[in-house]
């Protein structure tokens, strides 16, 4: 079974205009996030499996190449920081 990637309750993805980035916003803070973090994040809508995103991530950046480990990778470390929940 593939695994679907969800914001864990709290937590919101969203452009900060002050920051000039997106940002994930929880009750003790926010977390500032670069474009590779911001392009995933924004991909995750508790739909989608892990599959989709990366196969959508691909689409939208060819030039970039196979980003499948490296959007695990980025999965397992915001599933470690508690960002994401994985169901």
């Amino acid at each position: 079974m593939e695994l679907t990637p969800r914001l864990r309750p709290g937590f919101r993805f969203q452009w900060e205009p002050v920051q000039n980035a997106h940002v994930l916003l929880y009750p003790e803070g926010m977390v500032k996030l670069n474009d590779s973090a911001s392009a995933i994040l924004s991909e995750i809508d508790g739909k989608r499996t892990v599959a989709d995103i990366v196969r959508r991530l691909e689409q939208r950046f060819p030039d970039a190449g196979a980003l499948d480990n490296d959007v695990c990778e980025f999965l397992e470390d915001a599933r470690q920081q508690h960002w994401i929940m994985m169901v």
